[in-house]
């Protein structure tokens, strides 16, 4: 009697794809993650520049800043989203008077959401910080 050959994969088989697998992956989360946190930082200094033309209308409107992202929120100026003060890996935190506004926007995680911290206020110059909460100090962006 013939014996027929099984039509499955060996155990080492299925050790071999795993290892392929894996060597794929860790070669390119990293990438992704550095890609992801890229994007993040590009949201955020997005959001920066929608916070000052948004403050300089509401200004205009009402004859005075607006003194946080809920009162931008609640007359239509931002989305809720941005007006909950997170967005894309980054917290926003918008202070405003009667003649001048700023806006913080720090990574939630600094190195896992985001690398830099961003820092604007009404004279429109986004600045920005490694690793750190930026000020009206910190270096501007390019």
């Amino acid at each position: 009697m013939r014996r027929e050959r099984e039509t499955g994969f060996t155990l080492i088989e299925l050790m071999i794809v795993v290892a392929i697998i894996a060597i794929i992956a860790a070669i390119a989360i990293p990438s992704l993650l550095g890609a992801r946190k890229s994007g993040n930082e590009a949201s955020a200094i997005a959001s920066c520049r929608t916070l000052a033309t948004v403050s300089e209308q509401y200004k205009t409107r009402f004859q005075s800043y607006a003194n946080s992202l809920a009162s931008l929120s609640a007359t239509g100026y931002i989305d809720e989203v941005l007006g909950s003060g997170s967005k894309s890996g980054y917290t926003f935190t918008y202070a405003g008077a009667t003649d001048t506004w700023t806006v913080a926007a720090d990574a939630e995680t600094f190195g896992t959401t985001g690398d830099r911290g961003f820092f604007i206020d009404s004279t429109g110059v986004i600045r920005f910080a490694d690793l750190a909460s930026a000020t009206s100090a910190s270096a501007p962006i390019d």
